[in-house]
């Protein structure tokens, strides 16, 4: 059975994929800062580690619990921390598996990282254009490692249900939203193909109305 690891498992697209990769069947392990956050974890019997991500022990430490085989995910972020977590503890992640042999990675980051970045508004740069930043440099320091990455940008994340009308693209300005669960089942094709291997996605759903 394949497992599938979720950093950023207490809440928000994290908390949706651990429900999504469950309901698909596949072993789960969902790693957070606070598991307990997440009363699903207990619920759904997903085995739960705890992991400060900015605290590089601690990655180290969780990395070394995991299968080598394991398909890692990760869709940690924080807004306005003292420490973001966004570069820094993507950072200690990626160094810590490329260490240990753990291939498989898909970073979930958001429009506006990257090359995207000129197609965010002023208005957007204002308001997350800090951690849009925060996550480009993770996405730079993935896209030198030696993993097997994926890197996803998903538009506006909303809750609901799966769609399966959310769409993949790549080099083309977007704009949208989508539910968190839809980009949890396009990670999931992602996944489920070696083209996805050194790419990077944008994804929105246009059936979803702001």
């Amino acid at each position: 059975m394949q497992t599938v690891v979720i950093f950023g498992a207490a809440s928000g697209l994290g908390a949706a994929m651990v429900e999504y990769f469950h309901e698909q069947g596949f072993k789960v392990i969902g790693v957070a800062r606070v598991p307990a956050k997440n009363p699903r974890l207990a619920e759904l019997k997903v085995q739960a580690l705890s992991c400060d991500a900015t605290i590089q022990s601690q990655v180290e430490q969780t990395v070394s619990s995991l299968p080598k085989e394991a398909w890692v995910i990760s869709t940690m972020g924080s807004y306005r921390a003292d420490v973001p977590v966004d570069y820094i503890g993507h950072r200690y992640l990626i160094n810590a598996m490329e260490a240990l042999d753990i291939k498989r990675f898909l970073l979930v980051t958001s429009l506006g990282c990257g090359d995207s970045w000129q197609y965010l508004s002023e208005r957007s740069k204002q308001g997350f254009g800090a951690a849009a930043r925060e996550k480009s440099l993770a996405e730079s320091w993935l896209q030198t490692s030696t993993l097997d990455y994926t890197i996803l940008r998903p538009g506006g994340l909303k809750d609901g249900d799966i769609t399966h009308t959310g769409q993949l693209s790549q080099h083309q300005e977007v704009h949208g939203l989508i539910h968190r669960k839809e980009v949890a089942r396009l990670a999931h094709e992602l996944l489920n193909t070696e083209q996805s291997v050194g790419q990077i996605y944008q994804c929105i759903d246009p059936e979803i109305s702001w």
